[in-house]
């Protein structure tokens, strides 16, 4: 299966689970068992840190921030891939906080940029360089016909914090 063609179907996947999260109902909670407890604020912070996850793991924000001269392709993929794992599992209990929509698009998210990095990475040569590697992502992403699936990740995240505040 072609790169493209796998990026388009992870990127309208990616939208769906944007649009079901934005025409979803909220759900209602009938059971009342102990002290009512205000968790307003707590979720309001886990989006908040989802929507800096959603920007750290972003491949053009990782690329730059951990750009590394002289470094091998395969050296940079290892060190993108486990710096998205570490952001991903250091944020992972925010999921008791917020939507299983959201959680589920920062997940995806994290897949999708692990998988975009390991396909790209396949499909270079072992001489390759991580300017190399780095330039053919960023082609990569800028050939999305749908935009960056981080930027409906953040749509969908501001969205759910939106209805918490209101």
């Amino acid at each position: 299966m072609d790169l493209s063609i796998l990026s388009l179907i992870v990127a309208v996947v990616a939208v769906a689970i944007a649009l079901y999260a934005v025409f979803k109902k909220p759900e209602t909670v009938t059971e009342n068992t102990g002290p009512k407890y205000d968790s307003t604020g707590l979720r309001l912070q886990a989006y908040e840190r989802l929507v800096l996850l959603a920007e750290r793991v972003a491949l053009p924000n990782l690329i730059s921030r951990l750009n590394q001269p002289g470094i091998s392709a395969l050296e940079m993929k290892i060190i993108l891939t486990e710096n998205i794992k570490h952001e991903f599992e250091y944020n992972s209990t925010q999921q008791l906080y917020v939507s299983p929509v959201s959680w589920d698009s920062v997940r995806n998210l994290k897949e999708q940029n692990i998988m975009i990095i390991n396909q790209v990475a396949a499909t270079l040569p072992p001489t390759a360089s991580a300017a190399d590697l780095n330039k053919k992502i960023l082609e990569v992403l800028m050939a999305q016909p749908n935009g960056a699936l981080h930027e409906l990740v953040l749509q969908a995240l501001n969205f759910e914090a939106k209805k918490i505040m209101n």
